[in-house]
C-alpha cells in the first residue's frame, strides 16, 4: 500500500501547528483551531526513546484540541520505529539519528516516501566516578577503543587503553544496545 507523502505532512504540520498554536497563548487560538479543523481519526508513532517526551508533550498538546484523534505513541528505537514505517503500521517515525541508506531504499522499494524533520539533537556527556582522581581528559580514539562493540570482553582494564593508566577493571554504563 502506497502512501502519500501530504498524508503523512498533513499529519505532521497539524500537529505541530497546534502545538505552535497552542502554545502562543490565548484562548481564541484555541477555539478557532477547534472549529476550523474538526480532525478525527488516528496517529501511529513509534520509534527513538530520546525522541519520545518530544512526541508525548507534542501529542498531549494535539489530543487537548484534536480529542477526537487517537494518538498513540511507542518508543521501540530509531531502527525498529523505521521498520514500522516501512511496513505501514505507524504514520510517524520517530529517531534520533538521520535515516540511513538502506532504511531510505526500503522506503522507496515499499513505495512509502518521507520527509526528515529534525526536532532537537541528541547529548553526550562523558562522567567518571567522584573517586576516579586519575582520569582528568580522555580522546574520542581512547572512547573508542572502549565502547566499540570488539572491544567487549576484550578491553576490560583502563591501562589496555593507555599504559599510564592504571590496571584497573573498567566499568561501563550506557544505553541498552536497542537504543539509537
Amino acid at each position: 500500500m502506497k502512501r502519500k507523502i501530504n498524508k503523512i505532512s498533513s499529519i505532521v504540520l497539524t500537529a505541530f501547528s497546534v502545538f505552535t498554536l497552542v502554545s502562543c497563548g490565548g484562548d481564541n487560538n484555541k477555539e478557532a483551531i477547534n472549529n476550523e479543523n474538526n480532525l478525527a481519526g488516528e496517529i501511529k508513532i513509534d520509534g527513538s526513546s530520546t525522541v519520545y517526551p518530544i512526541t508525548e508533550a507534542v501529542a498531549e498538546e494535539f489530543r487537548a484540541e484534536a480529542p477526537e484523534v487517537k494518538t498513540t505513541i511507542g518508543s521501540s528505537g530509531s531502527g525498529a520505529g523505521f521498520k514500522k514505517f516501512i511496513r505501514n503500521e505507524i504514520d510517524i517515525a520517530d529517531a534520533s539519528r538521520k535515516i540511513k541508506d538502506e532504511e531510505a531504499a526500503s522506503c522507496k522499494e515499499a513505495g512509502v516516501e518521507f520527509t526528515e524533520i529534525m526536532v532537537a539533537y541528541d547529548g553526550l556527556a562523558i562522567i567518571t566516578n567522584k573517586e576516579n582522581t586519575w582520569l582528568n581528559d580522555i580522546t574520542i580514539d581512547e572512547l573508542k577503543k572502549i565502547w566499540e562493540p570488539t572491544a567487549q570482553g576484550v578491553i576490560t582494564k583502563w591501562n589496555q587503553i593507555n599504559a599510564s593508566w592504571p590496571k584497573e577493571e573498567i566499568h561501563l554504563y550506557g544505553p541498552s544496545t536497542a537504543h539509537g
